[in-house]
């Protein structure tokens, strides 16, 4: 999974990036620090892997990965190549979702692009240049439809639904606003475009007022949690200072500074979470003596596809898979107590993988 960390210059981007991979992105006040896209793998915490790994003590654990891209900030025109626009925009086009890092904080200190603190006003210029730079792909989508339904008629129905995106477009909306059939959301999908990538906003707090959870009282960031509520986006409050703080102390020191400072879990943790329920993921483990390991699947995927993550032979060879729910392998404390008490259950192709679940995969090729 990657996400591309988005938003205009010195809003926090880049601060928010370093803490939550350690990668060391270059962070400075001033427009455009960020040029290349900084890139940085983060393993995606899971106690129950953790758990697994301390029963077996294998030669090897590996977590779940996300990808984080630290994106270049945007400015008014770069749909149409201003500032480092067609850099960011290529760049958001290979993500899977974005996290659109939003000032809620007021600091003259720390220049504002726009010259004031504005969160929807923020918001807005990035979506509009992410539907201008659709409103062009969509445009050449249409002409070569209808080139090519000179030669068969059925692509007069694809010019059709791109041409009802292209005046919803128009009207300043996003294609994730756009309400369709599932047959047409299903050919719109076939265009890489940027307005339908899902979004999580990071609205950025200062230290003070995310403290002991005192957002919830900020006007930046109800606007933001409003505009959020609106869209079916996700939204996370966070402190990019306070998060890099954290990301330089060891886990007793971070446990407790954040206990101290009233904060449940990191800004990372949240933002995993919020990834994994905006995406539809779920994780399953598999076990032993050589690895325990966690893999990242869509929620609703069957057991032979869920095998196919691990190798295309468990796919094509699937037999079925043995199931333990994690919860029944705790209870039972191994997996010759779960099998002893029948809580192993054999499971066929039309099984839908659980989150949680402990597969051991029987294939034959």
């Amino acid at each position: 999974m990657k996400l591309g960390i988005v938003g205009l210059p010195n809003v926090g981007k880049s601060t928010l990036f370093n803490a939550i991979t350690n990668a060391g992105a270059e962070c400075a006040n001033y427009p455009f620090c960020t040029i290349e896209p900084n890139v940085g793998t983060v393993a995606v915490p899971d106690s129950r892997l953790n758990w697994l790994s301390d029963l077996y003590h294998p030669k090897k654990t590996t977590p779940a990965v996300i990808e984080f891209v630290d994106i270049a900030g945007l400015v008014k025109g770069a749909s149409r190549g201003e500032g480092l626009g067609n850099k960011f925009l290529a760049n958001i086009r290979g993500t899977e979702a974005i996290v659109h890092v939003v000032r809620c904080f007021d600091d003259e200190n720390v220049i504002h692009v726009e010259g004031s603190t504005d969160p929807i006003r923020d918001i807005g210029i990035i979506d509009l240049e992410l539907i201008m730079a659709d409103l062009e792909m969509v445009e050449r989508r249409i002409d070569k439809a209808k080139k090519a339904a000179k030669g068969d008629k059925k692509f007069l129905r694809e010019a059709e639904v791109f041409e009802g995106l292209r005046d919803w477009l128009n009207d300043g909306n996003s294609v994730r606003s756009y309400q369709c059939d599932k047959d047409e959301a299903e050919l719109i999908a076939t265009s890489d475009l940027l307005s339908l990538k899902p979004i999580i906003y990071a609205a950025n707090l200062d230290e003070d007022t995310f403290s002991g959870g005192n957002y919830k009282e900020n006007a930046y960031y109800q606007q933001v949690k409003e505009l959020a509520a609106k869209e079916g986006a996700q939204v996370i409050p966070v402190c990019a200072s306070l998060e890099e703080e954290l990301s330089q102390m060891d886990s007793g020191e971070q446990s407790v500074f954040m206990e101290e400072l009233g904060i449940a879990e990191s800004g990372l943790d949240r933002l995993i979470k919020a990834s994994y329920t905006l995406l539809g993921l779920i994780s399953f483990l598999t076990s032993g003596e050589d690895e325990c390991r966690a893999w990242t699947i869509t929620k609703g995927t069957k057991a032979p596809q869920a095998a196919g993550k691990i190798h295309s032979d468990f796919e094509r060879g699937f037999i079925r898979a043995e199931v333990i729910a994690y919860d029944d392998m705790v209870a039972c404390g191994s997996e010759k107590a779960a099998r002893e008490k029948g809580l192993m259950r054999s499971e066929g192709k039309e099984y839908v993988v659980q989150d949680g679940d402990i597969i051991l995969f029987r294939f034959n090729v």
